[in-house]
């Protein structure tokens, strides 16, 4: 072979093995993503040609899946039977917008390829059944949830609501909420036009409502931050409820000009100091500015984060963005942090998840939203097991902080969680966010009953104006109600 042959077989071949390991990297390599792709028209009809499971609350199916059609050529259709009511939970299925909620974190489930129904695909392959989904059945509690959303109705806000004892969600709201049916839908111009409706303009300051605000996004957490604070001086065998705290009327922070003072301008104490309970039940940033400094930043921060405020995300299976402490450059950042502002940011789940270890004894257990998966005969393939995540503070730190909280309901900033005949532990927070011409965010996190805990809530609403206690203690007190079986 002459050298001019040899130079165009070598190319030939070099084309060729490229053309090979192409073929090798889109079929292997690639396979998985360009399945995934919601752009695969042929992975989204043989979703639709299939029955996706259901998702269900206390028996109720709130998610799934109905005969289309005979015209449409997508044979069943999604549909949500409240649909905004429980959105936030089970988000959409839609064959334009991407996927959220539960609908997309237990898709797999949904559309029966997870490796739990391998065995019921391998049946329906074999007697010609055509492949449905499993079914998902989550932890909520529908009056808690009910509740949850029309206390936050008109707002921008979240409510969570867990059991502590086993970390399952009994209500996950957020609002503004959207109806799922409209992206559902197989009339792609009208979901186009839902879809246009929902997306905030560019640069305007209204909320996605597919945005979940308990679980994706964090805020200032105010004076709920002041419970970690109370933790982390108890757990050091220091203090007690009862030891005395400076608390002056103005406290300039170290090596600054700058006052903190108190809401409104008040003295928490004429006489400069007061004990810590009664600190933590007016809600005295000077007292916990001051508190948090002389603690320390390593004894705050190591608090924060055994309370799961570490910057980490975690899924339930919702994934929940990482709350922080974020950065303490010197004292006086440290003393705005300790009573929830500077670079400290939580989520609702976060802000739920303190109150939780408190009624919990001091444990704090894993948060968890799906109670089970069932095979699409209704068989339980998978139980979730409660699972401890982390343990904040001891059994009598937590007795301590309980007491703390007890009294802020009974006489201080939170009166108006009050429940008749239930005892309630709870604080309130007011956040300021930072912008002269925003209202400040509003906080309320507690549990009920104070004697043996079944709920731990955190209420939050999005500049919300006024304090927590105005704003967010009444729609916690109903969410508690609700759940005790007390109504309003």
């Amino acid at each position: 072979m002459n050298a001019p042959l040899r130079k165009v077989a070598i190319a030939v071949l070099v084309l060729f093995t490229l053309l090979i390991v192409n073929v090798n990297v889109i079929q292997v390599v690639r396979a998985g993503d360009l399945r995934d792709d919601p752009r695969n028209t042929r992975t989204l009809s043989e979703e639709y040609n299939r029955e996706r499971g259901a998702i269900v609350v206390a028996g109720n199916e709130i998610a799934s899946s109905v005969a289309s059609p005979p015209d449409d050529p997508l044979r069943y259709t999604r549909t949500y039977p409240q649909g905004p009511l429980f959105a936030p939970v089970t988000g959409y299925q839609s064959v334009l917008a991407t996927a959220n909620g539960l609908e997309r974190a237990e898709n797999d489930v949904l559309i029966g390829d997870d490796n739990r129904l391998f065995g019921r695909r391998i049946a329906d392959l074999f007697t010609g059944r055509n492949i449905s989904g499993g079914n998902v059945e989550v932890t909520l509690d529908p009056a808690v949830q009910q509740a949850a959303m029309e206390g936050l109705d008109g707002v921008t806000g979240a409510v969570v609501a867990l059991d502590p004892k086993t970390g399952a969600v009994l209500g996950l709201a957020s609002t503004p909420t959207y109806d799922p049916n409209r992206l559902a839908s197989h009339d792609l111009d009208a979901v186009r036009a839902y879809d246009s409706e929902i997306t905030p303009d560019e640069g305007s300051d209204d909320v996605d409502p597919r945005v979940n605000q308990a679980t994706s996004e964090i805020y200032p957490p105010g004076s709920i931050f002041k419970v970690v604070v109370s933790a982390a001086a108890l757990a050091g065998g220091d203090h007690t409820p009862d030891t005395v705290v400076a608390a002056p009327r103005d406290y300039v922070l170290p090596n600054t000009n700058t006052p903190l003072r108190n809401f409104g301008n008040e003295a928490c104490d004429p006489s400069g100091q007061q004990r810590l309970i009664d600190a933590l039940t007016i809600s005295c940033n000077t007292a916990f500015a001051q508190l948090g400094i002389d603690l320390g930043e390593d004894r705050v921060r190591d608090m924060a984060a055994a309370f799961g405020i570490d910057g980490e995300k975690f899924d339930m299976p919702l994934t929940v963005a990482g709350s922080t402490v974020g950065d303490i450059p010197d004292d006086a950042a440290l003393g705005q942090s300790s009573i929830g502002q500077s670079s400290v940011a939580v989520t609702p789940v976060q802000a739920a998840m303190i109150a939780a270890a408190v009624a919990n004894d001091g444990s704090l257990m894993r948060p968890y939203l799906v109670d089970s998966i069932q095979a699409p005969d209704l068989s339980v393939i998978d139980q979730t097991e409660p699972e401890e995540m982390s343990q904040p503070v001891s059994a009598e730190v937590a007795e301590q902080l309980t007491t703390m909280m007890r009294s802020v309901v009974d006489n201080g900033t939170g009166r108006r969680a009050r429940i008749d005949g239930v005892q309630v532990a709870g604080k309130t927070g007011t956040a300021e966010t930072g912008r002269p011409d925003e209202a400040d965010h509003n906080w309320f996190i507690g549990f009920a009953p104070a004697d043996d805990p079944t709920i731990a809530v955190a209420v939050f609403v999005k500049n919300g104006g006024g304090t927590g206690g105005d704003t967010s203690a009444p729609i916690a007190r109903a969410v508690m109600q609700a759940h005790l079986g007390q109504g309003n």
